[in-house]
C-alpha cells in the first residue's frame, strides 16, 4: 500500500485536531478555561464545614453563575471555614440578607456556593459577610446518623 503525502496531511491534521479538542475538554473540566479577569467585588462567607468545597468553585445565585471562589482558609480563633468569593460586577445589587449555602452539583459532582437572595433594599458591598450561611452536608455523617438512629429505634 503507497502512502502519498497528501494522506499523511489529512492524518497530521486530524491527530493534531484530537489532541486539541482533548486539551479543550480537559480546560473545562477542570475549570481553569475562565482566564478573563473580569471586574469584581469580593463577598465573604463562614462555613461551620465548606465540605470539598475548591477555589474556582462557581458561585451561582437562580442557577446563574455569578462568580467562583477565589481563597478558602481556616480561622484560627472560630475554628470555622472563611471563604471568600469573586462575584462579577455586574451582579452587584445582591441583598444584604442574602444566603449562602454549600451544595453538590449532582450525587457525585461538585460543590458550589449558592446564594439565595434575601428581601433587603440594602445591597452587599465589596468585602461584607455574608451573615447567613450553611454548611455542606456530609454524605458520611448522614447516613451515620441514620445508621445510629434506626439502631436505637430496634432496641
Amino acid at each position: 500500500m503507497q502512502h502519498s503525502s497528501t494522506q499523511d496531511t489529512f492524518v497530521g491534521l486530524f491527530v493534531a485536531a484530537g489532541i486539541a479538542a482533548l486539551f479543550f475538554l480537559a480546560l473545562q473540566v477542570s475549570n481553569l478555561s475562565s482566564f478573563t479577569d473580569q471586574d469584581s467585588y469580593t463577598l465573604v462567607a463562614r462555613f461551620e464545614n465548606s465540605g470539598a468545597l475548591k477555589v474556582k468553585s462557581p458561585v451561582s445565585a437562580a442557577g446563574v453563575k455569578i462568580g467562583q471562589v477565589s481563597d478558602i482558609s481556616l480561622d484560627p480563633k472560630t475554628y470555622q471555614s472563611v471563604v471568600k468569593m469573586s462575584i462579577y460586577s455586574q451582579y452587584n445589587h445582591i441583598p444584604s440578607d442574602t444566603t449562602a449555602s454549600v451544595f453538590t452539583a449532582g450525587l457525585l459532582g461538585e460543590q458550589y456556593v449558592s446564594l439565595e437572595p434575601g428581601g433587603s433594599e440594602d445591597f452587599l458591598k465589596d468585602n461584607e459577610v455574608l451573615e447567613i450561611t450553611q454548611s455542606a452536608i456530609i454524605l458520611e455523617k448522614a447516613i451515620g446518623q441514620f445508621l445510629f438512629k434506626s439502631a436505637e429505634e430496634k432496641k
